[in-house]
């Protein structure tokens, strides 16, 4: 958890009018967080590159064409986004976090720094870190068959299997031959399935069963399903609810205080929650779906939560801090197993230059969180709209301009906003 002190709001007259310069040409007064300490020089620079931030969004969807910087809260109103919220880490802190817009369409209530959004597959890399507790404790073995540990629920074996078995490893890098990708969630007032029968594709589940389709290990195939396997096996090995486990093994440990896994949404928290839209700026009929997928889409979160679970990442890759995983934990879960994954996140460049990554995508909602292993900086954008990942994206590219990310490359990036939410992650 960054330190009260190391998180100022604006205070010289100078960022105050710097700030209400940049409400004006957003139109909006944007909640906000920033760490710029006591020095009105420092403060003044950091406004500014907020600023620049804002104003420098290029749409991505556009090949062939060049578009000049627009406003963010012109491309809010253009793809139909009504809330955002941003988390902007360098030098491994929280240099600044702002929320823009509304929870809900015609509504008032605006987008804060504790406003709730779902983050969808970026629930993946969370309990991949959990798990990877786990095995440091001895309790999991990242290549053994996962069938050994198992217990209220078995993989069914197959001719897929007969050789090569499902692990912990494959499990995490999307490397297991697994089935289903994603999930749609339960709509307001429908039942919903246990977690076996969401396995074993039962009714009332929605999706398919989970199944080995190709032989594990052979090849990358991106499965939600395989996390829900995760989610089982962590419930059977700590006898503890996932949620609960998950609490004491990372959210708590990473201060994450906004975040959780409950599901459905407990009631005291949904006041502050963001309400999902689709693509036509519709809310979604109950507000939002529930995800009893939990390992896979079932966090409920804050770019600054999630921000400080990356920060705590980078810290324990590069020998900072053990609180979350030892080094050598952490380079693995950073490291390449298969493509272009490591466990549980995407991995890409080499050297100064490697980060890592997810996107996000449940009914109504996209974010996406992608942060440097070495050089300490990273952003996490969540939105409450389907048509949100195109808009994440393109704010992540400001936030790398500004902050001249190295090998930070848009293009390789602009082709994902549009996928549906099945493939959510698969980057």
């Amino acid at each position: 958890m960054i330190p009260r002190h190391r998180l100022r709001h604006i205070a010289s007259p100078l960022i105050l009018a710097l700030a209400l310069v940049a409400a004006a040409l957003a139109g909006v007064a944007p909640a906000q967080e920033q760490r710029a300490g006591d020095d009105p020089g420092a403060q003044a620079a950091l406004a500014r590159r907020i600023l620049h931030v804002e104003r420098g969004l290029v749409p991505l969807a556009r090949p062939g064409r060049t578009a000049k910087p627009v406003q963010l809260t012109e491309r809010m109103k253009r793809l139909n986004v009504p809330g955002v919220s941003v988390a902007v880490i360098n030098h491994s802190a929280i240099e600044w976090a702002r929320g823009y817009g509304v929870l809900r369409t015609g509504g008032h209530e605006r987008v804060g720094l504790d406003t709730l959004f779902q983050a969808a597959s970026i629930s993946k890399p969370v309990a991949a870190a959990g798990t990877l507790r786990l095995v440091e404790q001895g309790k999991l073995d990242l290549d053994e068959d996962v069938n050994r540990a198992l217990q209220s629920w078995k993989l069914p074996e197959n001719d897929f299997t007969r050789d090569q078995k499902v692990t912990l490893r494959r499990l995490l890098s999307h490397a297991g031959g697994l089935t289903v990708s994603g999930f749609q969630g339960y709509a307001a007032g429908e039942p919903l399935p246990t977690l076996v029968q969401i396995l074993d594709g039962v009714p009332p589940a929605n999706s398919a069963a989970v199944r080995v389709e190709i032989p594990p290990g052979t090849r990358w195939r991106y499965s939600g399903g395989g996390y829900l396997i995760l989610q089982q096996l962590l419930a059977d090995v700590t006898g503890e609810p996932f949620a609960q486990f998950m609490r004491e093994a990372v959210l708590d440990r990473v201060g994450m205080r906004h975040s959780t896994f409950d599901q459905p949404l407990p009631a005291h928290l949904t006041r502050n929650a963001a309400i999902g839209h689709r693509a036509d700026g519709a809310p979604l009929e109950g507000r939002w779906h529930t995800y009893p997928e939990l390992a896979a889409a079932g966090l409920w979160t804050t770019p600054s939560d999630l921000a400080r679970f990356a920060i705590e990442i980078q810290a324990a890759a590069t020998g900072r801090s053990h609180r979350l995983l030892s080094t050598k934990m952490a380079g693995e879960m950073v490291s390449r197993q298969i493509d272009h994954w490591g466990l549980g996140l995407r991995v890409d460049g080499f050297g100064e230059m490697r980060r890592f990554s997810h996107s996000g995508g449940n009914e109504g909602f996209r974010c996406f969180m992608v942060a440097y292993e070495r050089t300490g900086q990273g952003a996490v954008v969540m939105t409450n709209s389907d048509n949100g990942g195109e808009l994440a994206q393109e704010l992540v590219v400001s936030v790398a301009r500004e902050y001249r990310w190295p090998g930070y490359l848009p293009r390789a990036r602009a082709g994902q906003s549009r996928r549906p939410v099945a493939a959510q992650g698969e980057e």
